[in-house]
């Protein structure tokens, strides 16, 4: 089955009823009648607990015939939600690009876990060249040539980094994650928001350094350690109506994949052989992202993910306030 490779762009997203419209053109998949559950993903390190659900069989020892859909950007994933083409995300799903959705397509969908980040666990980061004499971010060249993820949320929260750093007029410039550490090389780019694996791959093959992590967290949140709701697992609304017993299985199989992976660390890294970039020599200095199923919401992650979401509202990349209690899972 061929995955999706279609892409929109900015302006598509933010015009009212265009995330709806772009989605027909995504290459149709299961219809949510199938018995087949598919559940979009992005290939970072932060979509572990899917990842480990899968390889180890943890939706077919309950009954379900779930399949992973690799996507290129977070923006595809939401709109194949919306056309109803897949049933779901994996976390690394751009939480902000769900929001974007569920504004374009009200009751689109709920969190069912949550994978915050922050300087401790390393999701986002800086890169620079390793020869690169840069010492901080704020050091950076006024025209340096900045890369960031694709969609709308990485281009956000790039401008805001800069932002912070007094680099006020940079144009971040979009790139597919698996292109990030090649560009640094080339020289393509001076230096790169990026996500996990792919700190660790430019580290491994000598390539970048780690200029700084958690930077979401510090310069957004304004705390290093504040946990930042990046990306988030989710099932449409569409299917918990309808296969109520299947979502309840389906939770439980992917609350398993958190679990191991909270017990198992280094054992499940090697489930991001397959799914990812990354290769199996630097699979074991991957660092982890942290997992909050649905149920585990404390007051006080509500509060930050909140903040997150209202700083897009504030940007007017959201067209109105998104409130995010109501779309956790209960």
């Amino acid at each position: 089955m061929s995955k999706s490779t279609f892409s929109i762009g900015r302006r598509q997203l933010l015009q009212a009823g265009a995330i709806t419209a772009a989605s027909s053109l995504i290459p149709s998949f299961a219809s949510a009648a199938d018995d087949k559950i598919q559940i979009g993903y992005w290939p970072i390190a932060s979509g572990l607990p899917f990842y480990v659900a899968l390889e180890k069989g943890y939706f077919k020892e309950v009954g379900l015939n779930v399949e992973g859909v690799k996507f290129a950007s977070p923006n595809q994933i939401a709109e194949a939600m919306i056309a109803g083409r897949i049933q779901g995300s994996a976390n690394g799903t751009a939480s902000a690009a769900l929001a974007l959705a569920e504004i374009s397509s009200p009751n689109l969908f709920k969190i069912i876990c949550s994978n915050p980040s922050n300087a401790k666990y390393v999701l986002d980061e800086v890169l620079v060249p390793i020869d690169s004499k840069v010492k901080a971010i704020k050091d950076l060249p006024k025209d340096v040539k900045f890369g960031c993820g694709p969609g709308i949320q990485n281009v956000t929260l790039t401008k805001i980094i800069l932002e912070k750093n007094g680099l006020l007029n940079v144009q971040p410039i979009e790139l597919p994650v698996g292109q990030h550490i090649p560009a640094l090389a080339a020289g393509q780019i001076d230096a790169v928001y990026t996500l996990e694996p792919s700190g660790t791959i430019g580290k491994v093959k000598g390539v970048s350094r780690v200029l700084e992590a958690g930077v979401i967290s510090k310069y957004m949140l304004g705390d290093a350690m504040a946990p930042w709701f990046g990306g988030s697992a989710s099932l449409t609304t569409t299917l918990i109506k309808e296969r109520p017993t299947d979502v309840k299985k389906y939770i439980l199989a992917y609350a398993k994949g958190v679990d191991f992976v909270r017990k198992n660390p280094e054992e499940s890294r090697k489930s991001l052989d397959g799914f990812t970039a990354i290769e199996e020599a630097v699979v074991k200095e991957v660092p982890l992202a942290n997992f909050v199923m649905f149920n585990e919401f404390k007051p006080s992650d509500i509060a930050y993910f909140q903040k997150y979401f209202d700083i897009f509202t504030d940007r007017k990349i959201f067209s109105k306030v998104v409130d995010v209690k109501p779309l956790i899972y209960s």
